[in-house]
């Protein structure tokens, strides 16, 4: 599952992403304005976001989708050391998969220099920035997701907050480092791309970014305020984690999940 979410959300970037900086694509055509294709394409992407973490893939796995966000909830102590290493290979395995069958069907349209595998790379002003600019991306997200889906009022709006944080970064912060946040993600782009120069940005600023946001929950509000390793937590989805949910007393609210 965490294999096919990273797949479906690679095949939607590369399939957007031809269709709106592909020269040659009439959508590219229709909207000369970079500008409001990167707000388009962000708007896209966060409801492609957005659907994995609802769908029943998502409700299962936890809808990580990302090794950034499955080794910080490891850190947490809310995912087991095994589980952790299958997610991050799944992951992995799902974003080179998703860039794999994309190639086949985009052909030439995706190998553009405009689109380039929708690969991450630094934007004019350098390494440096691109690097300040994924680990704070990063932090944000992971402390956003890590308030809301930990406060009984909010947890259910997690998803959707995720999801306009992915559009928001996608249209304003993209143009500095072409906004990964992870680094299956990146990885899937940059080996049809050949996009190697920076991909340390990319595998170290987004867990570099989560685990500053989990030391920061922690000292803020505990380790008992973690309560589980989902995104969202559905009672009639089997949890593998360490969930709190099992913990009437912790989250009053809660429906027990199903193990």
């Amino acid at each position: 599952m965490e294999a096919g979410g990273l797949g479906l959300f690679m095949l939607s970037a590369c399939g957007w992403g031809a269709l709106l900086e592909y020269p040659e694509s009439p959508l590219r055509a229709a909207i000369p304005d970079a500008n409001l294709r990167r707000l388009i394409m962000g708007l896209l992407m966060g409801l492609t976001a957005v659907g994995l973490i609802y769908s029943p893939w998502g409700q299962r796995s936890g809808a990580h989708l990302n090794p950034s966000v499955t080794l910080t909830f490891l850190r947490l102590g809310k995912v087991e050391g095994w589980d952790a290493a299958f997610y991050v290979l799944a992951q992995f395995a799902g974003g080179a998969l998703g860039v794999a069958l994309a190639t086949l069907f985009l052909g030439r349209a995706l190998a553009d220099p405009a689109v380039d595998y929708v690969a991450t790379i630094p934007g004019p002003r350098g390494a440096t920035v691109a690097f300040l600019a994924e680990t704070l991306i990063s932090f944000a997200l992971m402390f956003t997701v890590l308030v809301v889906s930990n406060t009984v009022r909010w947890a259910r709006f997690t998803g959707i907050l995720a999801g306009a944080l992915v559009a928001i970064f996608i249209t304003l912060e993209a143009p500095l480092s072409g906004m990964s946040m992870n680094p299956a993600r990146s990885l899937g782009s940059a080996v049809p791309a050949h996009a190697w120069a920076a991909l340390w940005i990319y595998f170290a600023a987004p867990l570099l970014g989560m685990l500053l946001a989990a030391e920061l929950y922690l000292r803020v509000r505990g380790a008992q305020k973690v309560l589980c390793a989902k995104l969202h937590h559905h009672a009639s989805a089997r949890c593998i984690f360490a969930c709190g949910y099992r913990a009437p007393q912790n989250w009053p609210s809660a429906t027990p999940s199903v193990n």
